[in-house]
C-alpha cells in the first residue's frame, strides 16, 4: 500500500491538483518527466522502506543481547542476510512502483486496479506454480534468505534463481516505464472530466 500511495499519486495526483498541465508546458521531454517523476518515489519510497526494515531488524535482534548480535552480524551469516533484506526491499520499490505508476496513468479511479495487484499478490501463495510467476512477490520471496513459511495450504513452487529473479525484475521495470512514457507522450488533460 505504501508503493500505490506514493508512485500512483505522481501523475494522479497532479491530474487531481490540475497541475499536471504545467509539467506538460515547461521544456522537458515527457519521457524525462516520467523518469525523474520515477526516480523522485524511488528515493522516497526506497528511504521510508529501508528505514523501516532496518529498524524492524533492529527489534528483531533487540532481545537477543548485544554481543549476540554482535557475533551473529560479524562472525555469522547476520550481515548477509541484513544486506539481502534491504537489497530486496530496494527490489520491490522498484517492481511495484513502476507498476503502481502505470495503474496511476491509465486508470481514472486507480483504487480498484490497485486492490487488483493486492489481491493477486496476496493470493499468490495459493496460485499454481505457472500464475505465480507473475506476480512481483514470487521473485521477492526467491531471494529471501530465510524461507518464509506460507501455510498449509500453499501450492509450493520452485524458487526463481536470483540472477533471474533480479534482472526479470529490472526489465519488467524497463518495459513498463517505456510502456508509461508511451501513455503520457499521448496524453491530453481534461480537467472538465474529472
Amino acid at each position: 500500500f505504501g508503493c500505490a500511495w506514493i508512485f500512483m499519486n505522481l501523475f494522479r495526483g497532479e491530474v487531481v491538483d490540475k497541475s499536471l498541465h504545467y509539467y506538460f508546458l515547461s521544456a522537458v521531454k515527457r519521457e524525462v518527466l516520467v523518469v525523474g517523476k520515477y526516480l523522485s518515489g524511488l528515493i522516497a519510497s526506497c528511504t521510508l522502506f529501508l528505514l523501516t526494515t532496518a529498524g524492524s531488524l533492529f527489534f528483531l535482534f533487540l532481545p537477543r543481547g548485544v554481543q549476540a548480535n554482535l557475533d551473529y552480524i560479524f562472525a555469522g551469516p547476520g550481515l548477509g542476510q541484513i544486506l539481502d533484506y534491504l537489497g530486496i526491499t530496494i527490489l520491490a520499490c522498484i517492481g511495484y512502483g513502476a507498476l503502481f505508476m502505470v495503474i496511476g496513468l491509465f486508470f481514472r479511479n486507480p483504487i480498484i486496479p490497485a486492490l487488483a495487484v493486492y489481491g493477486w499478490e496476496w493470493l499468490n501463495f495459493l496460485l499454481p506454480p505457472m500464475l505465480k510467476k507473475i506476480s512481483i512477490i514470487h521473485y521477492l520471496h526467491s531471494l529471501v534468505p530465510v524461507p518464509v513459511n506460507e501455510g498449509p495450504l500453499a501450492i509450493i513452487g520452485e524458487p526463481t534463481p536470483s540472477w533471474i529473479a533480479i534482472s526479470g525484475m529490472l526489465i519488467v521495470t524497463t518495459i513498463v516505464l517505456a510502456l508509461a512514457s508511451y501513455r503520457i507522450r499521448r496524453m491530453e488533460i481534461h480537467y472538465g472530466g474529472e
